[in-house]
């Protein structure tokens, strides 16, 4: 296994960990109502990059897209997610248009693992 899938399998368990603690904020912090999403897409995008690790292990996906698509995930998701803490934790935005930027990053990963799955192995 090479050290890129390692990280990537690091980053999915830390966006998992974050993901089940915003949610727990969620629940107990008066007016959360930016860390509900935050969890949802730190949880969801956890298993697709796990998944993206997975394909590309066992040679099921094109490595090089499969890989750019798993790293997408990780800094979309991070970039989404941390955007909207930020927000409900600072009132401060981590950058301008750091959430949707994260979002269209995450949907391009997703076309990029469809591309990953087409694409022709050697």
């Amino acid at each position: 296994m090479t050290p890129l899938l390692r990280v990537l399998i690091v980053c999915a368990g830390i966006a998992g960990a974050a993901g089940v603690a915003l949610g727990a904020a969620a629940a107990h912090v008066p007016d959360a109502s930016r860390l509900a999403p935050a969890s949802s897409m730190l949880l969801f995008h956890a298993s697709a990059i796990l998944a993206a690790v997975l394909l590309c292990e066992r040679g099921i996906v094109h490595r090089i897209p499969g890989l750019a698509a798993g790293c997408g995930f990780v800094i979309g998701a991070a970039l989404f997610a941390g955007d909207l803490s930020l927000r409900q934790f600072s009132g401060h935005a981590l950058f301008p248009m750091a959430a949707p930027t994260g979002g269209i990053l995450l949907i391009g990963s997703w076309l990029l693992l469809s591309v990953a799955g087409l694409w022709p192995r050697r």
